[in-house]
């Protein structure tokens, strides 16, 4: 005979994180990702001034998207998740 199940076992006692409002994010994204997209528009427009916007572009997505991925949306969730 198998023993009544406790309430830690239950679903119910599992506490579930609230998903993340999508307009609170978004601002906080866009805070973290607009300084970092004006640099990267100053730093490697110095570093290339020959070049054409496509290649510029082509330098700075990968950098952007990875620093968003990696670092930007982490920290956001991490330091401000509790204002989300």
């Amino acid at each position: 005979m198998s023993s009544p199940a406790s309430a830690a076992d239950s679903p119910a006692a599992v506490p579930v994180r609230a998903a993340p409002r999508r307009h609170r994010l978004a601002v906080f994204v866009f805070l973290g990702v607009y300084p970092l997209v004006t640099a990267m528009i100053y730093l490697v427009g110095a570093l290339t001034p020959g070049w054409q916007i496509w290649h510029r572009t082509l330098v700075m997505v990968p950098i952007i998207v990875t620093a968003m991925i990696w670092i930007i949306i982490p920290l956001i969730h991490r330091r401000l998740g509790h204002l989300l």
